[in-house]
């Protein structure tokens, strides 16, 4: 009798800590090219990103946030903070927009998931990164969950242009946040991987690079070329990645994708797939009808929706 309790409690708490990733591995960290757990064992994050803040708001809440944990098992949940764009982007409506981050970020740490703070931008606004991420880092940098996004995609700027500019952003991280991870993007959309592998930012520990890719347009060339950074010894995180054309739009290509999560998991690489949004595009895995707040029906589950989740769920 006293067997069958104990093993029931085990169990109660296996389940409680498989449940909260922070919890589990506490604060992250990169030992060589590998983010490992506070005790330091590997640690690979699956989970999705939010589409731009300012076209998709009203998912920026915590009950979309419970269902990508809850019903989608995300360990990591990516907010993506559009920085031009619109009139509802950052530069023109800068506390609107830190206001919607901060539910998901909030949200993020009330369920005990890691959580990307992505400055989702293709230009330099070094100024205005600075401001927002030393906000960013003194108000959450105690908090294990965070990690920071400093340039989603950079794309013709070159990488001395984007090293400068990171190194000054994580200078201004790293005043008020020691330690969290920090993701540091490439040059053409975060597939010119070499470059940082060829020329890494120094000073500092904890940093990973970005890779995304989407299957239908980047094949097996772009994995050669993130195999070649991880043996020059750069820390890779995807933080983007989906399985149509990179335009977010077109046909799935399945064969593909399942070749590129085969060839993630075998190099232990966290990845996030894009996105939570409603769109009339592949990409966006939800229909305009489905529910601000969660608790999504299978109706309104798009095709890649459906598929992404397939993945996520085959990791638990």
């Amino acid at each position: 009798m006293k067997k069958s309790i104990l093993f029931v409690l085990t169990s109660f708490l296996l389940l409680v800590c498989n449940a909260q990733p922070v919890n589990r591995h506490g604060p992250l960290s990169v030992k060589g090219t590998q983010l490992i757990s506070a005790d330091g064992k590997p640690v690979v994050l699956h989970g999705m990103s939010f589409g731009w803040h300012n076209l998709w708001p009203r998912f920026y809440n915590k009950g979309a946030v419970h269902e990508l944990v809850k019903k989608w098992k995300c360990t990591v949940i990516r907010a993506s903070m559009g920085i031009e764009l619109n009139d509802s982007g950052y530069l023109k409506a800068p506390a609107r927009s830190e206001q919607l981050m901060r539910k998901v970020i909030n949200a993020c740490i009330k369920e005990d998931v890691y959580v990307i703070i992505d400055w989702h931008d293709h230009n330099l606004h070094e100024k205005e990164a600075i401001a927002f991420f030393s906000r960013m880092a003194a108000d959450y940098g105690n908090n294990p969950h965070v990690i920071y996004e400093v340039f989603n995609e950079p794309d013709y700027e070159t990488w001395p242009e984007v090293k400068h500019y990171s190194e000054n952003v994580i200078a201004a991280i790293r005043k008020h946040d020691p330690d969290n991870i920090i993701l540091v993007g490439s040059p053409r959309w975060d597939q010119d991987i070499h470059l940082p592998a060829a020329d890494p930012i120094k000073g500092y520990s904890n940093l990973m690079y970005t890779m995304h890719f989407y299957a239908g347009t980047h094949k097996q060339w772009l994995r050669d070329r993130t195999d070649e950074a991880l043996k020059a010894g750069l820390p890779v995180f995807v933080s983007e990645c989906a399985g149509m054309e990179a335009s977010g739009d077109g046909p799935l290509d399945t064969q593909e994708w399942d070749a590129y999560v085969k060839w993630m998991d075998s190099r232990k690489l966290s990845w996030i797939a894009w996105s939570v949004s409603d769109k009339k595009e592949t990409c966006s895995i939800l229909l305009p009808a489905a529910g601000s707040k969660g608790k999504w029906k299978e109706a309104v589950v798009k095709e890649w929706g459906r598929l992404a989740r397939q993945y996520l769920l085959g990791y638990q």
